[in-house]
């Protein structure tokens, strides 16, 4: 494994797990977590069921990598880059408020998991979504923010970056 391999070389190893990486995108090529806000946006969704992810924006997880680099008591340690869970009707909402003024209606409504799974059938992201149904990732990033002084974004920042940015690259 990873972790023998640094011992036999002498290599100090971090390890940096994002959660569901959000935020601005460099070109077309946007991702899954991009894909979903993305449909959210152009409303091929017809609302939210009842799953979600503990969150990231891309930016901080290159900073945490950049931070783990630079932090010599990062050495052997594993780090949580995400935020608190957040519900897909939770970045619906924050779509919705950022975006309705420009013309896109995002759906608001919960849909149930019988119709995710539904869907599931024909749709590569809704069929990554399916094993998240009714769960909850509740994740602690306090030794990120206390080891390497990691200071994530907020929910809304990253979802609105990325909406801006799908706008920016025509994705929308």
């Amino acid at each position: 494994d990873l972790a023998s391999l640094a011992n036999d070389q002498r290599l100090e190893l971090v390890t940096i797990n994002p959660g569901l990486v959000l935020g601005p995108v460099l070109d077309e090529d946007w991702g899954t977590s991009g894909e979903l806000v993305r449909k959210l946006m152009k409303r091929e969704l017809p609302g939210c069921p009842d799953v979600g992810w503990a969150m990231v924006d891309v930016r901080d997880v290159a900073s945490a990598h950049r931070e783990a680099l630079e932090v010599p008591e990062a050495a052997g340690q594993r780090f949580i880059c995400a935020i608190e869970h957040a519900s897909m009707l939770d970045v619906a909402k924050i779509l919705d408020g950022a975006f309705r003024e420009r013309g896109f209606r995002v759906p608001l409504r919960r849909v149930p998991g019988w119709l995710l799974k539904a869907v599931a059938i024909f749709d590569k992201t809704a069929a990554l979504a399916l094993p998240e149904l009714g769960k909850r990732q509740d994740v602690s990033n306090a030794r990120a923010r206390e080891v390497l002084g990691w200071q994530p974004r907020s929910l809304e920042e990253m979802v609105v970056s990325m909406g801006e940015s799908l706008v920016t690259h025509g994705a929308v």
